[in-house]
């Protein structure tokens, strides 16, 4: 199966039914998918064929839904960029994934001007400004006709670079497809008629529901922005069925003023992952929104892994832990705890998790040597150590690799060091993880400085966030002039480093 051919099924079948909602504009299925028709059309005549990359540079709008259809009807390949990084790297992603076309909101026009020039590919940036209506409204809303297979890619999202630059991950419409399925099998069905509010980006995580809502005849909802008030305005205003948050999302909106007093009548599943959640507000989240919670793990290149439901969660079960689990294996996916040379541990015993799930990727995108490090005879290692309890129940305790997850947001060490040491009073540095209140964990960094070039830790912090975008600036900065701690092949001991901040916690891994 295609993702093309079904999605224009539910265009035919729920034409008349509210598909798409934002801000104060309606369309039905019929009204969304001929804008995505006209996009695709417009996007072909441009000379693009179907396989060709289309980069993205979006926050939710009418015209991100028009995106999402519109690559779905060509059979073009969306590659969606992070409005919050730097500029390198937005000419990364495109440059490794030999974009032809960028297509980007008008908000985010001044981050893609000259990007022509700086992306040997990239033939034209089409800005979505005040005069995008009036040119989508003269494009022919005829289905292009393309063929599509369920083996041809959909789209490459990237994740965080263990080198510091971000790796592509490439997903077919098979893939994508099985992903949505699965990430929904265990939760309430869809029906014609749920509303799905999306918080996060269509582009990104929250994309994984547009395709399951759409074919299931619901409504998607988007939201270009957080802020607490405003979700829960939604939430009840729109009678919303079903939404994704991260924790960091969860534990602001049940402590927002007078929450206890709204009302949810349609809600049947918040989902909620992308980071670590703790017990208070999980417990939290289960008094305010009632038995509707359920927790995801996954990532990028392996999702979903792990899926519970509140039956679950919140739970007392004999010899297992639910609060502190992100989940169980969901009944699709294989999920094993391997150690140091990839043999299979006993229940309960700690280890690496290594994952195979139908929605996995196919590789990283051009880089078959890192491919090869993650995907061992079509297993995934996911980087992250834990343990399976006797009863199914999966905990993560801590990360193999060095990835910090901050508010949902995953940021590798190595990208930020490599800015420090650009500055030419830093001689060496290490990030890592510490706690944060508020974003679950947050980077901080200690430097190596010469001694003699005048340097300041809100020096070196704005350089990151100019470098790298704001939420990947440290949180706090050490100087020092003396070296730091390494291991006897020379390899910087991280771990020492960070583990002063953790102490008296129960694993090395934090929520919200």
């Amino acid at each position: 199966m295609d993702m093309r051919t079904l999605m224009a099924r539910s265009a035919r079948f729920y034409s008349d039914r509210e598909a798409v909602v934002w801000r104060d504009r309606r369309l039905t299925f019929g009204e969304a998918w001929k804008r995505g028709l006209r996009l695709a059309n417009a996007l072909l005549g441009m000379g693009l064929k179907p396989g060709d990359r289309v980069g993205v540079l979006e926050d939710n709008s009418v015209e991100a839904s028009d995106m999402f259809l519109g690559a779905a009807a060509a059979n073009l390949v969306r590659v969606p960029l992070y409005p919050r990084n730097a500029r390198e790297t937005h000419v990364h992603m495109l440059s490794h994934t030999d974009c032809r076309v960028l297509v980007v909101s008008g908000n985010h026009a001044a981050e893609a001007a000259g990007l022509e020039d700086e992306v040997p590919s990239l033939e034209r940036v089409l800005i979505r400004d005040e005069n995008y209506e009036d040119w989508l409204a003269q494009q022919d809303d005829s289905d292009p006709g393309v063929e599509a297979d369920a083996d041809d890619l959909f789209i490459i999202r990237h994740t965080g670079g263990t080198t510091g630059l971000p790796k592509g991950v490439a997903y077919t419409h098979r893939a994508w497809l099985a992903a949505g399925r699965d990430w929904h099998y265990l939760f309430p069905p869809i029906v014609p008629g749920d509303k799905c509010l999306h918080i996060g980006p269509i582009s990104h995580a929250s994309g994984y529901s547009f395709v399951p809502v759409w074919l299931g005849g619901g409504c998607n909802v988007l939201l270009d922005h957080f802020d607490p008030g405003d979700t829960l305005d939604i939430m009840e205003q729109e009678e919303i069925s079903i939404m994704f948050a991260v924790p960091t999302m969860v534990n602001m909106l049940v402590h927002h003023p007078g929450v206890g007093r709204r009302n949810f009548p349609k809600l049947k599943c918040m989902q909620i992952g992308a980071a670590p959640i703790t017990e208070t507000t999980a417990l939290k989240a289960h008094e305010i929104f009632g038995h509707r919670l359920w927790q995801v793990y996954g990532q990028t290149e392996a999702v979903p892994i792990t899926v519970m439901g509140p039956d679950q969660w919140f739970a007392e079960v004999e010899g297992s832990n639910p609060l502190q689990a992100c989940g169980m294996p969901l009944p699709f996916a294989d999920l094993k705890i391997c150690d140091g040379d990839g043999n299979e541990v006993p229940l309960g015993e700690e280890g690496e998790l290594v994952a195979r799930c139908d929605g996995q990727m196919t590789g990283f995108w051009k880089d078959p040597e890192v491919t090869a490090e993650r995907m061992i005879d079509g297993w995934v290692r996911t980087g992250d150590i834990g343990r399976i309890d006797e009863n199914g129940y999966v905990y993560m305790l801590d990360r193999a690799g060095d990835m910090i997850v901050s508010g949902g947001f995953n940021i590798y060490p190595a990208e930020i060091e490599n800015a420090l040491a650009s500055h030419p009073a830093v001689i060496e540095a290490a990030v890592f993880g510490i706690p944060s209140e508020r974003w679950g964990e947050s980077p901080m960094a200690i430097c190596v400085t010469n001694g003699t070039t005048p340097v300041t830790e809100e020096e070196l912090i704005q350089l990151c966030a100019d470098r790298l975008g704001s939420y990947k600036r440290p949180a706090k900065i050490e100087l020092q002039t003396d070296p730091l701690p390494r291991s006897p092949v020379g390899k910087v001991k991280r771990k020492d480093l960070r583990e002063p901040h953790w102490r008296g916690q129960s694993r090395r891994v934090a929520g919200n």
